[in-house]
């Protein structure tokens, strides 16, 4: 099997259709949506983004199955029938 030629529109398609980068971004938006709702006066700069990095987490965590139904929805809308 010949490898695939690396293009932008390649790249594109592998981001979309990877629950992976739909969990991280669940994650990102979660962290900057609780983050400011977790902290305390008192943190430093170094507690803040720990705290921030422990939300993502949670969030990439937490929206497994949303990811995976996006994509799912996105290959179907997308692809249709011709996926293997």
């Amino acid at each position: 099997m010949p490898k695939r030629k690396l293009t932008p529109a390649y790249i594109i398609f592998y981001v979309l259709f990877l629950p992976d980068s739909w969990r991280i971004l669940f994650g990102v938006i979660a962290a900057v949506i609780l983050t400011p709702a977790v902290v305390k006066p008192e943190m430093t700069d170094a507690g803040r983004v720990v705290l921030f990095l422990m939300l993502t987490a949670i969030g990439y965590a937490a929206s497994r199955w949303p990811a995976n139904r996006i994509t799912r929805l996105l290959k179907k809308l997308i692809i249709g029938d011709r996926r293997p």
